[in-house]
């Protein structure tokens, strides 16, 4: 038994909803992947594609040839990563806490030894350390919330416009042909 092992300092993993003590600083950084709905990216690739095809066509009517710069379903049902980074604190009474970040923030937000103020939500998996949600400096008063993408970022607004104008469409054709 090495020297490490008998000193090996006690993380606590799972704390309350706010944390107050010292920022100790970020461990190594790793990617999660953010999962996505099956049923709702169905619903958006497939209206997405009513509007793609009518544009193609009209596209082919007006010129000959387009490229297709369009994401396969197959990339888009692999979700957008984001970064995860464990980060340590330090409270008064000397317990040192170990939280997850989901995101990223500014370099400048936090140094080794800031006082900070933590906001934290459990994750769905009990396993894991409960998340920030958002770290005050209560040295300099700046909060803090990381940014993670979402679906809605993963997607893209080209796709979710053309999602809305072939759900329209569709919706067209269904009304004129019942009628």
């Amino acid at each position: 038994m090495d020297d490490s092992e008998l000193y090996r300092e006690r993380i606590l993993r799972h704390a309350g909803p706010v944390i107050t003590g010292r920022f100790l600083g970020f461990r190594a950084s790793y990617t999660r992947e953010v999962r996505v709905g099956q049923p709702l990216l169905i619903a958006v690739f497939v209206t997405a594609s009513i509007a793609q095809a009518l544009g193609a066509l009209l596209l082919a009517l007006v010129r000959n040839g387009g490229g297709n710069t369009r994401r396969r379903f197959k990339d888009l049902k692999k979700g957008p990563e984001y970064l995860v980074t464990p980060v340590r604190l330090r409270d008064d009474l000397g317990q040192t806490y170990e939280v997850e970040m989901h995101g990223q923030l500014p370099q400048s937000a936090l140094h080794r030894g800031d006082l900070v103020q933590v906001r934290t939500v459990a994750q769905k998996d009990p396993d894991l350390p409960v998340k920030l949600h958002q770290i005050l400096n209560l040295e300099t008063l700046q909060p803090y919330t990381p940014r993670i993408p979402t679906l809605w970022s993963h997607l893209g607004p080209g796709l979710l416009i053309q999602a809305v104008l072939g759900l329209t469409v569709a919706a067209t054709l269904t009304t004129a042909w019942i009628s």
